[in-house]
């Protein structure tokens, strides 16, 4: 390779800019190769942002990440980060559920702790009969009663819940917690993704509520997330750092359009020697840049300079966009990839977050400890989710001051149109406040808002719905016969941090043995 085609040609095109793809990155510029990530977005972090939102720095998605196998801890501490890990308030949350039997309006209690997804350990402990009352708590209890007839694997959570324990567990605990975790309705829930072990321990144990028992004995002591003083953001910020350090260029504003193969055939192996015949040239095709105001003339010649966009060229191209956008670009890779959009996907996730910062001593006390998960159908609310943020985290506390809180709504759920998409953002607003007072048991006073954002997640296809493991596993191997690309991201990973860091991990450790001919 001559110098000049070098200076034109990366090693490594990484589309896409959340989490997955800065870690696929970093993980190639520190063996030398020369990386671009390109963001479509002003910026980067995806759903591990964060937003100023009242002179404070909050995160915009996600809060917290799973500490399970200390995956995440260990890649927290490579970045210097991990003495500011730290771990929520033990409160725990409440559920808002329609009121028992025929009583109008809705009621709040406590999600009862000793549970798996929502599923209860002791069918009759107080805390779930508080939930489900005497008759749904003897239901679930003949799960203890019923033998496991089907040895081998249950697929859709709530068809196993309803089954096994009832009407009354699935819709007043399981559902709540469906909706607020995976945006999905627990019938929806592959159980293998969202509870692996739960299939075995419940052959093992003979019952549901035994094999919710024996998970949590085994699982280990402490808090089952964890955190960072500052937000998650500080996780990009830090990649972003390191990235700049290894001399990665990273774009914003710089969304894909198309993706080709420039050389190589298909059939050739993955992994070829690099700079053999077979190793493929990839090309990525950029939107054009909106052109700036201009009139007359002028404006002609800027919008005829820019229409056709641009193009760069990598040796290899791993691609960590969300699910939608990734099956649109293989589409015109191979007849094998555009058959990748015809699978059975879930329809795409419409879910908006409403952040309020606000002025309300009233909630110093915590009155619904860390947070709120809401039954559907529950009357007089349309959220489905509140996270009490400043009473979970001390950090955000400390930030905010006495008297001063944060509190964050989350709206829509899988296949459903978002409830919350035709409102404006003061619309949204005011009805975040009323939900917040309904969920807290607090009259909030809407001037008290000090600050407010709105952040739209709607691309996003769930990686724990039933037939997605045949799904992840038929885009693997179709592009395991492809030389040159791979693919990671949460839509195959799974949700979390805990699930997305190794796959990136993985995705990039390929990219590498191959561009280094290991």
């Amino acid at each position: 390779m001559s110098e000049a085609e070098g200076a034109g040609l990366r090693d490594v095109l990484v589309i896409g800019g959340g989490v997955a793809a800065l870690v696929a990155a970093r993980a190639c510029a520190h063996v030398g190769l020369r990386v671009t990530v390109l963001e479509a977005t002003d910026a980067v972090g995806g759903a591990v942002a964060g937003h100023e939102v009242a002179g404070m720095t909050l995160d915009s998605g996600a809060e917290s990440f799973a500490v399970r196998r200390n995956t995440v801890a260990e890649f927290i501490d490579g970045l210097g980060l991990s003495g500011e890990v730290i771990a929520p308030n033990p409160a725990g949350a409440w559920l808002h559920l329609p009121a028992n039997g025929s009583a109008p309006g809705s009621v709040s209690v406590p999600l009862p702790r000793a549970g798996v997804l929502g599923i209860p350990g002791s069918p009759l402990a107080d805390d779930v009969r508080r939930v489900i009352g005497w008759g749904g708590a003897w239901r679930a209890y003949l799960d203890r009663l019923m033998p496991v007839l089907k040895i081998g694997r249950e697929h859709s959570l709530g068809e196993l819940v309803e089954k096994r324990m009832g009407r009354r567990v699935l819709d007043r605990l399981v559902e709540p917690v469906a909706g607020g975790v995976y945006s999905a309705s627990a019938a929806d829930l592959e159980v293998d993704l969202v509870a692996p072990g739960l299939n075995a321990a419940l052959t093992t144990a003979g019952s549901l509520s035994g094999a919710v028992t024996a998970m949590r004995a085994a699982a280990p002591a402490g808090s089952a997330i964890g955190g960072l003083r500052g937000g998650m953001s500080r996780l990009v910020d830090a990649l972003l750092a390191d990235l700049d350090h290894y001399g990665v260029d990273v774009r914003t504003g710089s969304p894909v359009t198309a993706l080709a193969r420039t050389g190589g055939a298909v059939g050739s192996e993955k992994g070829s020697e690099a700079g053999s015949e077979q190793e493929p040239t990839w090309t990525v095709t950029l939107a054009a840049p909106a052109a700036p105001a201009a009139e007359g003339a002028a404006a002609a010649l800027l919008g005829a300079a820019t229409a056709t966009g641009s193009t760069l060229e990598g040796r290899f191209v791993i691609i960590a966009t969300p699910g939608a956008q990734a099956l649109r670009l293989l589409a015109g890779v191979t007849p094998e990839a555009l058959a990748l959009a015809e699978l059975d996907w879930p329809r795409p996730a419409a879910v908006e977050l409403a952040t309020i910062v606000i002025d309300a001593p009233a909630l110093d006390e915590h009155p619904r400890g860390t947070g709120v998960l809401v039954g559907a159908g529950t009357p007089g609310v349309t959220a489905k989710a509140l996270t009490h943020v400043s009473a979970k985290w001390a950090w955000v506390a400390e930030a905010a001051g006495p008297g001063r809180h944060v509190l964050r709504l989350s709206y829509g759920r899988a296949g459903q149109e978002s409830p919350v998409a035709h409102l404006s953002d003061d619309d949204l607003r005011d009805l975040a406040v009323r939900d917040a007072s309904a969920l807290l048991g607090v009259d909030l006073d809407p001037a008290a808002v000090r600050g407010f954002a709105r952040t739209v997640w709607g691309d996003a296809l769930s990686p724990a719905t039933i037939g997605a493991a045949g799904r992840v596993r038929r885009v693997r191997e179709t592009l395991e016969a492809i030389p040159g690309i791979d693919i990671t991201g949460a839509w195959l990973a799974g949700t979390g941090l805990a699930s997305v860091i190794p796959d990136a991990l993985a995705a990039s450790s390929r990219v590498r043995h191959a561009a280094l001919g290991l």
